[in-house]
């Protein structure tokens, strides 16, 4: 039987040419070697399986290679490697230096290579820093390490540092479907994506998860059989997630995620899933940014046709909402109810907004109703104000200025004669009233109201206001006669919308052409918050109910 070598070290690279995902340090190394500009110190830091130690090897075995070296020629003895995680003490850096002294029998370099060099204790540091300062000619140095900040400044200054990146999904895929055509094995494009997607940026975690698939389905790899060895939810769950939330299927969504639970997966795992899933999805919906999503082509085709069928501003409120849950979910006494409350919110919102795009209500058709003449609109009622309604006329009155009445000319209110002023005062009123029934008054369709409310949230995006635009395209207003209806998640939202309400509306009356419309606008009531007692609050019910507490609090001049 054939002795199975792990493909780590069965394609570990020979050469500078091999080296994946590491082309500027290579080519440095290369250039330094011919250029004769090699420093005696080098430091290789960075991630854990990214080639620090292979390069070193390569490098170290160049250096001693010349034109006029034997084919066959090994220079393996002029190459020390110790291993700093067992040999950390000050004696094992003293017998090092002291074989620093002994010049090469052959060769013109001797290359000491010390891996993971964090590990080398406080004093060893010490013991080696002269050495490492002023090295034999014929000495260099390779330190190699995955935690640069544990080494002593003193020695990072006398090295010449050399940072290896993580290595891409994209050179990680490449690498091993190369492998796998050597090999034999037939892959599918997917499927070599999950394992580089699993391997984190480390070659060399991906070649061990490569090998331990292959056992697992044999000649052939298939993204579901990876997806399964490898305990990942695959993508395909996402987007039959996505499909429900999409058409509101909520008993669908709810068994979607009671079988990712019996899997045995965790519900941050898929909440963490469904965002990344919600982002691709949104900058899938830009050409600019479809280069973000790193998927294979089959995938991404997927992304951009499901992205058309969400907008923009929904992707971002179930962005937001997956996000709060993420954070939320550590801290929560009944996490299963959590992330169910987010898979019911998604579904609810996305439906209520198709709801607004379509109303069955004939309303859109109707004719404004007629406005009498010199009718000034009434005013709204300070109890319809409290249930978060709010109505803004297009064409505001200007407030009427009272005149300055001197004391002497000053009337009780009590007073006959004041009767008389106030019907001079109402006079005054009706000649200031403005003629509104020459105001253009043109009907139109809802969805003209809806193109003209894109329009202004688009202007307010190119001039930088990202917030309001945000607020503006959260949901889409209806149409009842003349009122402009528009449903707000939150309060807070209500609040930033109206610092340009009555700029929005100027612009939809002039657009619209027609003077005569005005705002409706409430608040979701499922999202409202009540807000706690104040002390002031709690006193005046505990006065409501017992009027003999203020009694007391006026006899004993109380206060709070």
């Amino acid at each position: 039987m054939e002795e199975f070598v792990v493909s780590a070290r069965k394609y570990r690279p020979v050469d500078f040419e091999d080296v994946v995902g590491q082309q500027a340090i290579t080519q440095t190394l290369l250039n330094a070697i011919q250029s004769n500009h090699l420093a005696q110190a080098l430091l290789f830091t960075g991630p854990r399986g990214v080639g620090k130690t292979t390069c070193a090897r390569i490098l170290a075995k160049k250096i001693n290679t010349t034109e006029n070296s034997l084919v066959d020629e090994d220079f393996a003895f002029n190459i020390f490697e110790l291993d700093a995680a067992s040999n950390n003490s000050v004696d094992d850096i003293r017998n090092l230096t002291d074989q620093v002294r002994i010049p090469p029998q052959a060769g013109k370099y001797k290359v000491y290579i010390i891996d993971e060099v964090h590990m080398l204790s406080q004093s060893a540091f010490n013991a080696f820093l002269k050495t490492l300062e002023e090295p034999p000619k014929h000495a260099i140095f390779i330190l190699a390490t995955t935690e640069k900040h544990k080494i002593l400044p003193t020695i990072l200054s006398r090295c010449q540092i050399f940072d290896f990146k993580r290595i891409t999904i994209h050179d990680i895929k490449g690498h091993l479907a190369h492998i796998a055509k050597i090999e034999g094995i037939e892959t599918e494009e997917e499927a070599l994506h999950i394992i580089a997607q699993k391997a984190d940026g480390a070659l060399r975690d991906a070649l061990s998860t490569f090998d331990r698939v292959v056992t697992f389905c044999g000649k052939k790899l298939t993204r579901k059989a990876v997806a399964e060895n490898l305990n990942v939810l695959d993508y395909e769950v996402y987007f039959q997630a996505t499909d429900s939330i999409l058409a509101g299927d909520v008993p669908k969504l709810l068994n979607l995620y009671n079988d990712v639970l019996s899997k045995g997966f965790e519900g941050i795992h898929f909440v963490s899933g469904l965002a990344a899933h919600f982002r691709d999805l949104m900058v899938s919906k830009n050409k600019d940014t479809l280069s973000l999503i790193e998927t294979g082509e089959q995938v991404r085709e997927q992304y951009i046709r499901q992205s058309k069928q969400y907008t923009g501003s929904f992707l971002i409120y179930a962005l937001d909402l997956a996000n709060q849950c993420s954070i939320d979910y550590k801290n929560s006494s009944h996490q299963r109810l959590l992330v169910e409350l987010l898979l019911l919110k998604l579904a609810s919102a996305h439906q209520q907004a198709e709801e607004k795009k379509n109303p069955d209500s004939e309303q859109i058709h109707a004719k404004p109703d007629p406005v009498e003449p010199q009718k000034i609109p009434e005013c709204i009622d300070q109890n319809e104000q409290d249930s978060n309604v709010i109505e803004e006329s297009s064409n505001p009155i200007e407030p009427i200025k009272l005149p300055n009445i001197p004391a002497k000319e000053r009337i009780s209110a009590l007073s006959i004669k004041s009767l008389q002023v106030k019907k001079k005062m109402a006079a005054k009123t009706l000649i200031a009233e403005v003629d509104i029934t020459e105001k253009p008054q043109d009907t139109f369709t809802e969805e003209t109201l809806q193109d003209c409310w894109k329009e202004f949230a688009d202007m307010k995006q190119k001039n930088g206001e990202h917030i309001l635009s945000s607020i503006l395209n959260c949901n889409m207003p209806s149409l009842s006669g003349q009122l402009i209806c528009f449903e707000f998640p939150n309060a807070s939202m209500k609040n930033d919308f109206n610092n340009c309400k009555s700029e929005l509306l100027n612009f939809l009356a002039e657009k619209l052409n027609n003077h005569f419309l005005q705002f409706k606008l409430t608040v979701s009531e499922s999202n409202e918050q009540k807000t706690a007692y104040t002390t002031e609050d709690k006193l005046k019910r505990l006065i409501e109910k017992n009027e003999n507490l203020k009694l007391l609090i006026n006899t004993l001049k109380l206060d709070i």
